[in-house]
């Protein structure tokens, strides 16, 4: 479990985030969503501590975050997976050697070990066989899988996925989040999705936390979102032409 307690951070006089508390639950995908802007972003960099807070604590299962000198961060990111927007995969790499990136890293594995996990990640996101191709010469949903098995590679209690379907088309990403919300389940992760598709949400949102104006204004489940009353969610949620026909079948 991850825990934002009263978290506020500026740039300047610009008071971005504002007493941001939420709760991100183990085996679940939780959701950060929002207008761009909306601080989202800004959010989610605190939590894995790219950017420092300006006050409030950030707890990893009750350990404080914010208070830890780098030796001590360094301990926690071991813990955390990171699934890229556009995948971020090395072009000059390999799939094995993308996915072995973070074993290699941290070290303390054999050649041999290396090899066993990088397959059974590989084999988990379904793409045995694919070690040596280049990431150029696989599509765009299969470099965002290979993406996937980089985040496990290290066996992570959380995981962080940042606008996982983008670039892909519906087909692609529906596979995209039934194994983000597979693995999740599996492997018993605390999972953090930043996304703008409703789809996703609605789909495999298990926990949704809705950022408006640097706070958050409205926090539930998949089966709660489309019959909120609050105003600035709805007007989120249902600013597409797919949404707006839901929002029609639903009346």
């Amino acid at each position: 479990m991850i825990q934002v307690i009263d978290v506020n951070k500026t740039f300047g006089e610009q008071h971005v985030l504002k007493d941001v508390t939420a709760t991100f639950e183990t085996g679940k995908v939780n959701f950060i969503i929002g207008r761009s802007g909306s601080g989202k972003s800004v959010t989610t960099k605190c939590i894995v501590g790219l950017l420092e807070v300006g006050s409030g604590q950030i707890l990893y299962d009750g350990r404080d975050f914010t208070s830890m000198n780098n030796k001590e961060r360094k301990e926690i990111r071991k813990e955390i997976g990171m699934l890229f927007q556009g995948s971020a995969l090395f072009d000059s790499m390999t799939v094995e050697e993308n996915v072995g990136f973070p074993l290699r890293m941290f070290g303390g594995m054999s050649e041999e070990e290396m090899q066993e996990r990088i397959n059974f990640c590989l084999k988990r996101v379904q793409l045995e066989g694919s070690n040596k191709k280049f990431p150029a010469e696989i599509s765009g949903g299969m470099q965002k899988r290979v993406g996937i098995a980089r985040a496990i590679a290290m066996n992570p209690k959380y995981l962080f996925c940042d606008e996982p379907n983008s670039g892909l088309d519906p087909q692609t990403a529906i596979v995209i989040d039934n194994l983000i919300q597979e693995i999740t389940y599996e492997f018993k992760m605390t999972t953090v999705v930043v996304s703008h598709d409703m789809n996703s949400v609605i789909e495999v949102g298990d926990n949704i936390n809705f950022v408006n104006k640097g706070m958050i204004w409205w926090t539930g489940g998949k089966d709660d979102i489309l019959h909120s009353s609050n105003q600035e969610l709805n007007d989120f949620v249902y600013a597409s032409d797919f949404m707006k026909i839901v929002r029609k079948n639903l009346s």
